[in-house]
C-alpha cells in the first residue's frame, strides 16, 4: 500500500525479451513491488520472445505461487495458425486463470478495424479475458481510434488502451472511451496534464495506472498521487478499475 491506498500495477512484464535482451523474473518483480508499495500486478510477456508457451508457463507459475500478488496475461504472435492461437489462449485461461490477452501492434501488425482480426477478440471474449492493446508507437495499427471498431463489434469485451496513446495520441483515447463504454485506458507514459484531460472526459472507473517497466514505477504511481482529484477517483485509478478487470 502507498499512503493507505492499495495499488494495482496493470502493466508489467516478466520473462526474456528477444527484441531488447531484458530478462526479468517474478522474484525480482515481487521485490520491486514490495520496495514501492505495489499490492498486485498484471504480468504480461514481452512482445517478442523465443517461445511464447514457455513465457506463458513462467507467468502461470508465478500466478499459482503468488495468487494474491499477480494476475496473468497472454501474448503471442497473432499470425500463427488460428487454431493454434485459440488453443493457446484457452490453455492460458484454463490452466492458469489468465485475465487478459495482449496485442502489441509494434511487433504484431493486426488491423483491429478489419473483420479478419475477429478471431483475436473472440478468443479473449470466449475465455473471459480483457484485451490489452499497446497504443501510441507502432502506427497505424496502434492508433487508439482503430479500436473503436473492435469495441463496437464486441460490446461485451473490455478493451484496454495501453499507454493511452503514448502520449501523442492521448486525445484519441478520450474520443474512443467517450464513444465506447467498454474501452478502458491504462495511463503509463502520460504527463499529468494529459491525465487531467482524460479525467475530464472519461470516468475514473475506466482509467488505471501502469508502470510498463520497473524503473518507471515511482514516476507512474507518483503522478496519480500528485494530481488533484477526488479520493474516489484516485482509488479507482490506483486499484478498483484494475481489480475489477483482472481480479483483486
Amino acid at each position: 500500500m502507498i499512503q493507505g491506498q492499495r495499488v494495482f500495477d496493470t502493466h508489467t512484464h516478466i520473462g526474456t525479451a528477444r527484441h531488447s535482451g531484458r530478462v526479468y523474473a517474478a522474484e525480482e518483480m515481487l521485490r520491486n513491488m514490495d520496495r514501492h508499495g505495489i499490492d498486485r500486478s498484471l504480468l504480461i510477456p514481452f512482445p517478442v520472445v523465443d517461445d511464447y508457451r514457455a513465457q506463458h508457463d513462467e507467468i502461470g507459475a508465478a500466478v499459482r505461487q503468488w495468487p494474491d500478488r499477480f494476475a496473468g496475461a497472454a501474448c503471442l504472435y497473432p499470425f500463427v495458425a488460428e487454431a493454434e492461437f485459440r488453443d493457446e489462449v484457452r490453455r492460458c485461461a484454463e490452466a492458469y486463470g489468465f485475465r487478459a490477452l495482449k496485442l502489441q501492434p509494434m511487433y504484431q501488425p493486426l488491423n483491429p478495424v478489419s473483420a479478419r482480426s475477429d478471431f483475436f477478440f473472440e478468443a479473449a471474449l470466449a475465455n473471459g479475458m480483457a484485451v490489452v492493446a499497446h497504443t501510441g508507437s507502432g502506427v497505424p495499427f496502434s492508433l487508439p481510434s482503430l479500436f473503436i471498431a473492435a469495441a463496437r463489434r464486441f460490446p461485451a469485451l473490455p478493451i484496454v488502451l495501453g499507454h493511452a496513446g503514448g502520449p501523442l495520441f492521448s486525445l484519441e483515447c478520450v474520443v474512443a472511451a467517450e464513444v465506447c463504454a467498454n474501452i478502458y485506458v491504462e495511463m503509463s507514459s502520460l504527463m499529468p496534464h494529459h491525465m487531467a484531460d482524460l479525467l475530464r472526459h472519461v470516468p475514473a472507473t475506466r482509467l488505471m495506472v501502469g508502470s510498463d517497466l520497473p524503473e518507471s514505477v515511482d514516476v507512474e504511481i507518483g503522478k496519480v498521487f500528485g494530481m488533484e482529484m477526488s479520493e474516489a477517483d484516485r482509488r479507482a485509478i490506483l486499484w478498483e478499475t484494475g481489480a475489477g478487470l483482472f481480479g483483486g
